[in-house]
């Protein structure tokens, strides 16, 4: 594979713009790496991790400041980050040695990477699967930014970072990782005609194929997608909790921190507002090597219910060659102003596919380390498996 790797971004030959075997799509980590070595389109302030690297993404590190600030902004087509923060700042924390962010608060925290992306290089961010789990909303600003979690193509500046603590306190520190960054060159089209011709090849959920502007997922409110089990479906969050260290693994318990929730013979739940679940898919669900996925609102029309903080799904995720798919989709749901029922197979998101510029060396899986391979039901990695 390291022959592969210096033939796409090797020194003095592929280092010319040559992105991969494609021309458009998302950049996979050892493109990313090769970039970030040469100081091109990502710039870090300190010396960059390899283990910031995912198979399709980079993980994006908190700087030594937080700004606690009054409300969440953005700066708008004629302003900086800065030129804003003198309306909404209220103190400086200290994160050098670590400090707790607390609920209902909103902190601005710059990043310890920059871009310097070229005229057809344009970013997207995500929470990490792990930041969504515990009910920490973050989201991605620069300068000049009319929406959250997009890096225009031709940015070239600072980037920060939105958190907003839902649920329970967190305690962070320099160098935290909370979201994550995919990087795309070109404007690549994926139709859902290719992606019924990619099912075909190769399954991507264990059910039939709901395809119509993406893949639909829907909600298992049964037990672990068994048909007629009837056992425990999600968690709902306890108030007044400890804190979570998010850097810290398998080191708490559940029912410290989370209330089971069981199903129902009527295959309903009643999200109660302002209430935070965690839920599964219906379906198992693969991700090729050589595609990305990200959950997008199934429809923008029905506001009565958020789904999936964290909706990037990396390539190999559930993905075992000549298997079945293999692992559900983690579903972080909060209910808004007014009680909602959801129904067993209800239609909750859609993945959205596209295409790498070339497969990654790794994909996600045990070898990287990853945490939800095969998952079914599941905490964020802080959390010990809970008693069957």
């Amino acid at each position: 594979m390291a022959q592969v790797e210096e033939s796409l971004f090797g020194e003095g030959g592929a280092g010319d713009g040559t992105f991969g075997r494609h021309s458009t799509g998302i950049l996979p980590s050892h493109v990313l790496k090769r970039l970030i070595r040469a100081r091109r389109e990502i710039v870090t302030v300190e010396e960059f991790d390899e283990a910031q690297l995912q198979p399709a993404s980079i993980d994006l590190r908190l700087g030594p400041v937080a700004w606690r600030v009054r409300a969440s902004f953005l700066p708008g087509a004629n302003a900086t980050v800065a030129d804003k923060l003198s309306n909404v700042f209220m103190h400086e924390i200290d994160l050098t040695n670590g400090a707790v962010l607390e609920t209902g608060c909103v902190y601005v925290v710059p990043l310890l990477e920059s871009v310097e992306f070229s005229a057809r290089v344009s970013g997207i961010a995500n929470p990490k699967s792990s930041t969504g789990r515990i009910d920490v909303f973050t989201r991605l600003i620069t300068d000049r930014a009319v929406a959250f979690d997009r890096i225009e193509p031709g940015y070239r500046g600072p980037l920060f970072a939105e958190i907003s603590p839902r649920t329970f306190p967190v305690l962070v520190r320099k160098n935290s990782r909370l979201n994550q960054l995919r990087v795309r060159h070109g404007n690549p089209q994926f139709t859902d005609t290719q992606l019924k011709r990619l099912h075909a090849e190769v399954p991507l959920v264990d059910t039939e194929a709901d395809i119509d502007n993406g893949l639909g997922l829907s909600i298992d409110l049964k037990g672990d997608g068994k048909p007629g089990a009837l056992g425990r479906i999600g968690w709902r969050a306890k108030r007044h909790t400890g804190l979570i260290d998010v850097d810290r693994r398998n080191y708490l318990s559940p029912e410290d921190f989370w209330d089971p929730v069981s199903a129902q013979p009527s295959g309903n739940i009643v999200l109660d507002p302002d209430e935070f679940y965690i839920l599964a898919s219906r379906e198992a669900v693969a991700i090729p090597p050589d595609y990305a996925a990200e959950m997008v609102p199934f429809n923008p029309l029905v506001g009565e219910f958020r789904v999936h903080y964290a909706g990037f799904f990396d390539p190999g995720f559930g993905f075992e060659a000549g298997q079945p798919p293999s692992a559900r989709a983690v579903l972080e749901v909060r209910s808004r102003e007014v009680p909602f029922i959801l129904e067993h197979g209800q239609t909750i998101g859609r993945l959205v596919f596209e295409r790498l510029t070339d497969p990654p060396p790794e994909v996600y899986g045990e070898r990287l380390g990853s945490n939800y391979q095969r998952q079914g039901l599941k905490l964020s990695k802080h959390f010990r498996l809970p008693a069957a």
